[in-house]
């Protein structure tokens, strides 16, 4: 599936349809918006700013996908002009330290959020600290995601806090929910870095396992950053995204539709066509 979206060549039609002309539309900066491309509910929630962006408030986009780390750096750089995949006050606490007089948060898109370890709901596992029992049966592993993501880190951490005899094996997400599925079809234990949102809840019964030395933290938000200069370039965008926020339900419709076959871009065009006074919110 091609993440990278041709979400420009949408950008001519969609001014015409608002009774713009092509000119004036052509006339706006280009808005860089940063994603995690192997982060699901990063790719929903990008790709339904982006089409408002593009498809509302005539701006060109250009969807670039980048690991944590580069997204943070590129937002304060300037690089990118803004990202909706800031993952506080935990996954991303260290970034947020290190960049946040170089960014803006325009505010808060998800809330509720949550990273964990997570097993299907037959796994007889009830906290991390149990893990080490079933060492064998897992292989004397954890599945992972990117080695860069803040819940890799996490992990290690916990690993550490928990004196874990077990492996962290880094892959990426779409590998991660792979291993997940043949393991659930198998009936076997399995446990994989997760969080919420995402569509592998809706999909099969699974829980986070307990915490109790709060190693991931509590529940999270997601917060959309821009560098400072986005409120100059495109103060619409600015305006709209300090407006963008919606609901597990909502994120979590787009998710399932990417995950079955359609392009993020189309999901999340069909998303915003069965949902517009969601949009006009807010747009207003």
């Amino acid at each position: 599936m091609n993440l990278i979206s041709p979400l420009m060549k949408y950008a001519s039609a969609a001014a015409l349809a608002l009774g713009l002309s092509a000119a004036h539309a052509a006339d706006k900066p280009e808005v860089r918006i940063g994603f995690n491309s192997g982060w699901d509910d990063s790719v929903a929630t990008s790709n339904v700013a982006a089409q408002v962006i593009q498809e509302r408030l005539g701006y060109p986009v250009k969807m670039q996908p980048v690991e944590a780390a580069i997204m943070w750096q590129g937002v304060a750089r300037g690089d990118l002009d803004v990202a909706l995949t800031a993952w506080l006050p935990a996954t991303h606490g260290e970034y947020y330290k290190r960049f946040k007089d170089s960014i803006e948060t325009l505010g808060t898109n998800y809330d509720g959020a949550k990273i964990g370890l997570v097993v299907p709901e037959y796994f007889e596992a009830k906290s991390i600290e149990d893990l080490n029992k079933y060492k064998s049966e897992l292989n004397g592993q954890i599945t992972g995601i990117d080695a860069g993501a803040g819940i890799m880190r996490r992990t290690e951490d916990a690993l550490k806090e928990y004196d874990l005899d077990l492996k962290l094996m880094p892959s990426s997400g779409p590998a991660m929910t792979v291993a997940l599925s043949r393991a659930i079809s198998a009936k076997k234990p399995i446990v994989v870095t997760g969080w919420i949102p995402h569509w592998k809840f809706a999909k099969w019964d699974l829980r986070f396992l307990d915490d109790p030395k709060k190693v991931f933290g509590d529940a999270e938000r997601v917060d959309t950053i821009a560098n400072p200069a986005l409120a100059k370039k495109a103060p619409e965008v600015a305006a709209f995204l300090k407006k963008f926020q919606w609901k597990s339900e909502e994120i979590g419709a787009v998710m399932l539709a990417i995950n079955e076959g359609a392009q993020p871009e189309q999901a999340a065009k069909d998303w915003i066509a069965k949902n517009p006074e969601r949009v006009e919110e807010w747009l207003k």
